[in-house]
């Protein structure tokens, strides 16, 4: 799951990166304004934590930009006590939660994780896909009663295909959800084919059908056929 952190204070934006990324999550980040909506723009994001009060703007502007654009981004709002109508104003535009500054690490993943349930998973705490049962609280995969121990690349493969199921997904988007903005210095998409022959092979051993189709010189679709 990949998460794009909007936080224009240093120590805050550092805690917030490593301790997100111990829990299984990749992070980017934007200090500021313009850094922040030139990544809303240009990738695609399972959640969006938005400061309100940055360099350049206001992260109302970025909650709009992302509503406009139709984002599927899950945007958890970060605001300052006593900043009422900015939060009211937030939910308002379509933000999912909101958090009053300081706050615990432990509550802003459980926040996280509700969003994310709510987004991707309809609300419940596991996902089921044919012979697959995906536990995201657990990282867990199944397939039956037999669980499938994944590498964290093959695991965060598989999610992004049971968000998108039926849907044809490029390599280009599959490389970007992956990596973020560092695919875009990739010579090649070879490591991907690597990823995904790896998954392919370890749900199979496990007893699940081939879900994943290959469409050549695009992309791959996860299908429910």
């Amino acid at each position: 799951m990949k998460i794009l952190i909007v936080e224009d204070e240093p120590a805050l934006r550092t805690s917030l990166v490593d301790h997100l990324q111990r829990d299984g999550y990749r992070c980017e980040q934007a200090a500021t304004y313009a850094q922040a909506h030139e990544k809303i723009k240009l990738y695609r994001y399972d959640c969006v934590l938005v400061d309100l009060t940055l360099p350049g703007g206001n992260g109302l502007d970025l909650v709009r930009t992302l509503k406009a654009d139709q984002s599927p981004a899950g945007v958890l709002i970060v605001s300052a006590r006593g900043a009422l109508d900015d939060k009211v104003t937030g939910l308002a535009l379509g933000a999912d939660d909101y958090l009053t500054k300081p706050f615990h690490l432990a509550e802003l993943t459980a926040r996280i994780q509700a969003i994310l349930r709510r987004r991707q998973f309809q609300g419940h705490n596991e996902l089921r896909f044919r012979a697959l049962t995906v536990r995201p609280d657990r990282a867990q995969v199944l397939v039956g009663d037999e669980p499938v121990p994944l590498t964290r690349k093959e695991y965060e493969l598989l999610l992004y295909f049971l968000a998108n199921p039926n849907r044809l997904l490029t390599k280009e988007s599959i490389a970007e959800h992956l990596w973020g903005d560092a695919a875009d210095t990739a010579d090649s998409f070879d490591f991907i084919y690597n990823h995904l022959k790896n998954l392919r092979r370890k749900l199979q051993e496990k007893g699940a059908p081939d879900y994943i189709r290959t469409v050549y010189g695009v992309g791959y679709e996860l299908s429910s056929e």
